[in-house]
């Protein structure tokens, strides 16, 4: 039987080239294989923007933000800390709220819609200071509490001496050093502020430092502080925003509590803790308690809305939500 009686016997192989075509190499096509758009950043944008009532917020919290450090600047503005007379040299003392004093004045006479404002603008830099301090500073001890081996008894040790001591002592001997003031205050919450970020970083650290991929990274050299930020901190970055958020309202209400049993401000520089304690002296009088309600709705706008804010931050920054 010759070659061409066992071709006929094949009928597959008598159509070859019909079955069976060569395929071309592609670049173009190959990068589009392997190509992804996908972006962290631009992910939890588009996650956070889908929220509504978050990005609404965020709007009205940008403008008060705004509104308090330019509200000096504006026209017919009062000054907080000056005292004001009517037309028979009296105080203006304890006037209504009208189309002159928007928030009516306080007992000494002063306009308390600036008040308001100043005590607004205090506060606020006061507790971003703080929480800015307490997120960079926990999150460089927790990264080191948590990683380096080494250093876990030295810094278990400094955690456990900043956190035994009652932080109302603390906040009593910096007064008593550093006399009541701005400086006296920061100083203060950031003495103790950072620890709970600290803590909270280091036992992620310490969950996820011996995962294979960070085992490999240490293999092929990589240095502890790119594997730190690159590796393990991306993880932690919906929770840490969130903890910065509520670090805001927290350091607020701290003001308001220290104001309350003495070791706040001095009353010459106005805060929203001084301004809610002078609105507690008067709350028992009906005519008077509007310079209660006045500073109250504004701590209580500020807290709630970097609540809601953070909180939805925190959700859109997580990698499980994305799509």
């Amino acid at each position: 039987m010759d070659d061409s009686t066992v071709l006929s016997l094949n009928p597959v192989a008598d159509d070859q080239d019909s079955l069976f075509v060569l395929a071309e190499f592609s670049d173009q096509q190959a990068e589009k294989t392997g190509y992804s758009n996908y972006s962290y950043w631009g992910s939890t944008l588009t996650m956070f923007l889908r929220n509504k009532l978050a990005v609404t917020i965020l709007i009205i919290l940008c403008a008060i933000l705004v509104f308090t450090f330019i509200q000096p600047f504006l026209p017919n503005q009062f000054d907080p800390v000056k005292i004001y007379f009517n037309e028979n040299g009296r105080f203006l003392r304890n006037v209504q709220p009208n189309s002159v004093h928007w928030f009516g004045t306080n007992p000494i006479g002063q306009d308390l819609w600036a008040r308001i404002w100043s005590g607004t603008r205090t506060s606020l830099l006061i507790a971003l200071f703080v929480a800015t301090w307490d997120l960079v500073i926990g999150i460089i001890f927790g990264s080191v509490w948590g990683y380096v081996r080494e250093a876990d008894a030295v810094c278990e040790a400094i955690y456990n001496v900043i956190t035994n001591i009652p932080a109302t002592i603390i906040h009593v001997l910096m007064a008593y050093i550093l006399r009541p003031g701005l400086r006296t205050m920061v100083i203060s919450f950031c003495i103790t502020g950072w620890l709970p970020t600290a803590r909270y970083v280091r036992n992620q650290i310490m969950i996820i430092r011996d995962r294979e991929y960070n085992l490999a990274s240490r293999c092929l050299g990589t240095p502890t502080g790119r594997l730190i930020s690159r590796n393990m901190l991306p993880y932690l970055v919906s929770v840490l925003t969130l903890r910065f958020a509520m670090s805001i309202p927290a350091t607020i209400t701290s003001e308001l509590t220290l104001t309350y049993i003495g070791l706040g401000l001095p009353v010459s520089i106005p805060s929203l803790g001084n301004l809610i304690g002078e609105g507690r002296a008067v709350m028992m009088d009906p005519a008077a308690r509007y310079q209660l309600f006045f500073p109250c709705i504004v701590v209580s706008v500020i807290a709630i809305s970097f609540y809601l804010v953070g909180n939805a931050f925190s959700d859109a920054a997580d990698p499980r939500n994305h799509v």
